[in-house]
């Protein structure tokens, strides 16, 4: 049996990538835990989203993407992760056409916006213009923040790792240990 040095490559980067993991996922879940313990925000597990992948599941998907990024740019990494976590509270049917009034892709920013505003009364203006303009250049709202350019970045990196089918892929192979337990927080 080979002895494991601790000069040894892989063994120092497994070690440095736990070490990252947890201290970014607690750091993430500090900032957005009173919210992903929200009954409103756990409704959001009954709407499907992309293909196989529920609301819930982009959403944290997304708020860790765009937490990690605005960590690593050193901007501010708690409105990316709540902004990011609230995008898409629309909390309907997006196949029910009898659900919302126009057209989804253009519409449910301003109802997510308002379920937010409901659910959270310290919500800052930085994150409600992360909500509202997560769709730019589709939807009206501009971003104003490097967070809310950030957030809208990560919506979409997401969104196409949802629709090609390789979020599960990502999650079998480990490589989305905090989204995955983050996922499950309740």
């Amino acid at each position: 049996m080979k002895a494991i040095s601790v000069f040894d490559e892989s063994y120092i980067t497994k070690v440095i990538y736990s070490m990252s993991y947890l201290l970014n996922y607690e750091s993430y879940v500090g900032c957005v835990s009173e919210l992903l313990k929200s009954q409103t925000v756990q409704s959001m597990r009954r709407h499907h989203h992309h293909c196989d992948i529920s609301c819930y599941e982009h959403s944290v998907f997304v708020s860790y993407v765009a937490f990690r990024m605005a960590r690593r740019l050193k901007c501010d990494y708690q409105a990316a992760a709540r902004g990011g976590l609230l995008h898409d509270l629309y909390l309907y049917d997006p196949d029910d056409k009898s659900a919302h009034p126009g057209y989804q892709c253009f519409d449910h920013p301003v109802a997510a916006w308002k379920n937010a505003k409901e659910l959270c009364d310290d919500l800052t203006p930085k994150e409600e213009n992360i909500i509202l303009s997560h769709m730019w250049p589709m939807a009206r709202h501009r971003p104003h923040s490097r967070e809310a350019v950030l957030v809208s970045l990560a919506d979409k990196f997401c969104a196409t790792v949802e629709l090609l089918h390789l979020f599960h892929v990502m999650r079998r192979r480990d490589h989305l240990p905090a989204v995955v337990k983050a996922i499950s927080f309740a």
